[in-house]
């Protein structure tokens, strides 16, 4: 007869001091990052009131974060994973500082003249390829494998809480202060990101060597994904949900010409996700993993792909922004299980290839998912095409279903 269960302890990855100053460099970093792309945004397009301006920023960040993510896998893989992350932090800290070093500098900035912000917002795509892999690799060496899921849920909730709280400091901080002040902010939170990760004192595991030339050990983590349907499941219905299911880039149509709310409105819009998904992930620390995974994935990017329909349809700010909160509560789910397989599934050694795989994907579909959502409101309107890529997102759920019956039938995570 088996015994009682052990008590679920949603704060166990936490007890691991290790752990606890990895959430709080991971907390620092992104509340840094997320500050930083609002004000970047607010200043660039002061200087220039060129909508195009906007979109080249992503697209500075974007292009060195797909292109290095391979090589940055296998380095994750090769070499030591901590040292690698503090080296990135550095990288990304000295790319602050430039920040505000051109705001403060005489005729560096003026109008049309915004080179030198794409120049540092590329460098720092660059350090934050490299620093992706290996601080989600070293992130399963700090913890036992029994406490994957719970690290992951609270790993999720601290990119959600840094998400609501960064903009709303940037916006703050840059409107009754100004860019400078709000630099100032940005650096002081990279350095205590990278005084906290520099507080982690941690021996690596030893892995094995390998006999592969540079350029088999850059495919491995593709041809490890390609090898595993339900990851490889997971991973498409992530990448496809994004694709056409998301809306953030046509917010401020939204606010400006549907629901009539201005710029604050859009600003609540923005927090609305990342505000659902913080309290999901808090709801997912307290309870124990889920026993049906695949199916609560399917779940939940159907429930996101009806959230976008119902966002798309709506004329009442409330309802919008209830919408948009439910959509990020059900990606968060999406989020978690997705992660969770893939430090449960990986083999050590693979960790950093295929987690700069995962990054590759989903980094990429949240780029070209704003690309194709602009595209589609040009050319089928506003609603509709938010509409239609919701309707989308649950064609894509269905045929996952059928194609990869080993992720509808995923039980419990081990």
């Amino acid at each position: 007869m088996a015994g009682p269960q052990p008590r679920h302890d949603p704060y166990a990855s936490l007890r691991i001091p290790n752990f606890r100053w990895f959430i709080i460099s991971l907390l620092t970093m992104n509340v840094a990052t997320q500050l930083q792309a609002v004000v970047v945004s607010w200043q660039v397009y002061a200087l220039t009131r060129d909508p195009l301006s906007l979109g080249l920023i992503g697209l500075a960040e974007a292009l060195p974060f797909i292109g290095f993510a391979l090589p940055a896998g296998h380095l994750a893989d090769r070499a030591q994973r901590l040292r690698i992350a503090r080296f990135a932090l550095t990288a990304l800290l000295a790319c602050s500082l430039a920040l505000l070093w051109l705001t403060v500098q005489p005729g560096m900035l003026h109008r049309g003249r915004v080179w030198a912000i794409y120049l540092v917002i590329f460098l720092s795509g660059i350090a934050r390829s490299f620093l992706q892999p290996s601080r989600t690799a070293l992130s399963a060496e700090l913890v036992p494998r029994p406490l994957y899921p719970n690290a992951v849920t609270w790993r999720s909730s601290t990119w959600q809480l840094a998400a609501v709280l960064g903009p709303a400091l940037g916006g703050l901080i840059y409107g009754f202060g100004s860019a400078t002040v709000a630099y100032v902010v940005d650096v002081a939170l990279m350095a205590l990101a990278l005084l906290a990760i520099a507080r982690i004192a941690h021996v690596p595991r030893t892995r094995a060597t390998s006999d592969e030339t540079i350029l088999e050990s850059l495919g491995g983590g593709i041809r490890f994904v390609r090898s595993q349907p339900v990851f490889l499941g997971a991973l498409a219905l992530d990448l496809f949900s994004v694709l056409f299911g998301g809306a953030t880039a046509l917010l401020p149509i939204f606010a400006d010409e549907i629901l009539h709310v201005g710029p604050q409105g859009l600003g609540l819009l923005r927090a609305a996700p990342a505000a659902g998904a913080v309290a999901m992930s808090l709801w997912l620390a307290h309870r124990p993993p889920f026993r049906r995974a695949g199916r609560t994935l399917l779940v939940n990017v159907a429930c996101f792909g009806v959230s976008m329909i119902v966002f798309g349809l709506s004329t009442n700010f409330f309802l919008s922004l209830g919408a948009l909160a439910m959509s990020g509560m059900v990606d968060t789910v999406s989020v978690v299980v997705r992660s969770t397989l893939l430090q449960v599934l990986t083999p050590e050694h693979l960790l950093g290839r295929v987690s700069a795989v995962n990054a590759m994907f989903i980094g990429s579909s949240n780029e070209i998912g704003a690309f194709e959502s602009g595209v589609a409101a040009k050319l089928l309107g506003t609603v509709p095409a938010v509409v239609l890529g919701g309707l989308a997102t649950l064609a894509v759920v269905a045929i996952t279903a059928v194609r990869v019956p080993q992720l509808r039938r995923l039980r419990e995570i081990r």
